[in-house]
């Protein structure tokens, strides 16, 4: 996977398939930074990953002796670290908002992703068209920014990129006529260089 760089040296374990692992390895690709990125599926689970993760689970992220394993302290380190370029806005208020934002996707929108993917048949049904009604509704906000809720692409977009790349595999029809600028924005993003960069082989396969 294209993930390049020559600022530093850590391993990635990621989930082929795995949103949460998804949105870490946007941000390695926003940054450039070199890293050795390891799919970790049921059939190739490393050992190691036992010790350096209590949970055991992805993603992981190892820097030296550093290890991190929640996906949001994994990509603000990252922005902390690699400086350039920024992926939070400078000024507190900003930042905050950015957080919340950060927070709200993982509340409501992932939550629904995973009950799609492995809940009951009537429940994932119910998922899909929650999700399906909640992002039409945020639609509007794109018609101003070109960004979610900014001039810029921040860790907001890294967060919400992973769920929208996925909608075709997980049967979610958007309305295109009354989602348009939804739309453009999911072109924007899955436009960029380093977004393409951050798919794993597995993630392709979504859309091909």
């Amino acid at each position: 996977m294209g993930v390049v760089t020559k600022r530093s040296s850590m391993t990635f374990y990621s989930g082929s398939d795995d949103h949460f692992s998804h949105r870490v390895r946007i941000v390695l690709a926003e940054k450039g930074v070199a890293v050795d990125i390891l799919d970790v599926t049921e059939d190739n689970h490393p050992k190691e990953l036992a010790d350096l993760n209590p949970y055991n689970s992805v993603p992981t992220l190892l820097d030296r002796d550093l290890v991190l394993y929640e996906s949001k302290v994994m990509m603000e380190y990252l922005d902390e670290r690699f400086p350039h370029p920024p992926l939070l806005p400078v000024y507190p208020v900003a930042r905050a908002q950015s957080r919340l934002w950060m927070h709200r996707i993982e509340r409501e929108w992932c939550p629904l992703v995973d009950e799609i993917a492995d809940g009951t048949k009537k429940d994932a049904e119910r998922a899909r068209k929650e999700l399906r009604e909640s992002l039409a509704g945020i639609s509007p906000i794109f018609e101003d920014m070109p960004f979610f809720m900014s001039e810029e692409f921040s860790l907001v977009d890294c967060c919400l990129a992973p769920l929208l790349w996925r909608l075709p595999a997980l049967g979610v029809e958007l309305p295109e006529k009354q989602v348009k600028p939804l739309m453009s924005y999911m072109d924007r993003l899955f436009a960029r260089d380093t977004f393409q960069s951050s798919l794993s082989e597995t993630e392709r396969e979504m859309r091909a």
